[in-house]
């Protein structure tokens, strides 16, 4: 057969491009999504506005978007948090945090995936995200109300911005998301994971950090994306990549 002959690293190359991936190989570091609001490329940001920050040095976010995120119905989408009353401020943080990461994140490669939606073309899937982050986000909301437990879809849009679906009953966070795991894992379609790795391990994704300290979440997009690459060492191929690197 011809893979026989070839060299061993582009042997490694082919292969990995055969692993199915809506993201080019080599196009999982420092990236935006293709979607309604993004940047096509990260770049500095001086002007980001409040929780998004962090993301000054380097962003997917321009500093409008930035702004109107933190509006309690934004025009970015015209979603209310308040479907159900008015959601704990604490609560909130946390969404306008999780808006922040979605719109800003250039660390988010490996987890990119294409989609067929009108507003976006890629969403991400299954972002490992740190114990920490999504046990504080379901212990912040757990007394708010909401009437959905996937957000994604579902909702009545007649009025231009997000109502409970008829039928629909308004509980607490803790009701619709009994586990922090549900939270995380639930409310957008899967969007996140809810990781056993603690913030700081290298291996799950922060949705809170420090910018004079770094982005943390650099190192776990390296992390994952080069386990993507060497995907084809551990999936009974014969192949020992270690001799190669």
């Amino acid at each position: 057969m011809a893979w026989k002959r070839m060299p061993p690293l582009l042997l490694l190359a082919w292969l990995s491009a055969s692993v199915c991936s809506a993201r080019d190989r080599t196009d999982l570091l420092n990236v935006c999504m293709d979607a309604k609001h993004h940047k096509t490329k990260p770049g500095p940001e001086d002007k980001l506005h409040g929780q998004c920050t962090p993301w000054r040095k380097n962003a997917c976010c321009s500093a409008s978007t930035s702004q109107e995120l933190h509006r309690d119905t934004s025009l970015l989408y015209n979603f209310n948090w308040d479907h159900c009353g008015k959601m704990e401020p604490a609560c909130k943080r946390h969404f306008i945090q999780d808006t922040c990461l979605y719109e800003c994140s250039p660390n988010l490669g490996p987890w990119i995936q294409e989609v067929n939606q009108s507003w976006r073309r890629e969403r991400f899937l299954n972002v490992p995200l740190c114990k920490e982050d999504c046990e504080s986000w379901w212990e912040a909301c757990r007394t708010s109300y909401t009437c959905k437990s996937d957000w994604h879809k579902g909702w009545n849009w007649t009025s231009g911005s997000n109502k409970c679906p008829a039928g629909a009953v308004c509980r607490t966070f803790e009701s619709y998301f009994p586990t922090p795991a549900a939270l995380c894992e639930d409310l957008w379609s899967h969007s996140y994971q809810a990781s056993q790795y603690s913030r700081g391990s290298g291996r799950c994704i922060q949705m809170w950090f420090e910018p004079a300290q770094g982005n943390p979440n650099e190192e776990v997009a390296r992390f994952y994306a080069l386990a993507m690459l060497l995907g084809p060492c551990s999936m009974g191929l014969g192949l020992s990549c270690s001799a190669w690197l």
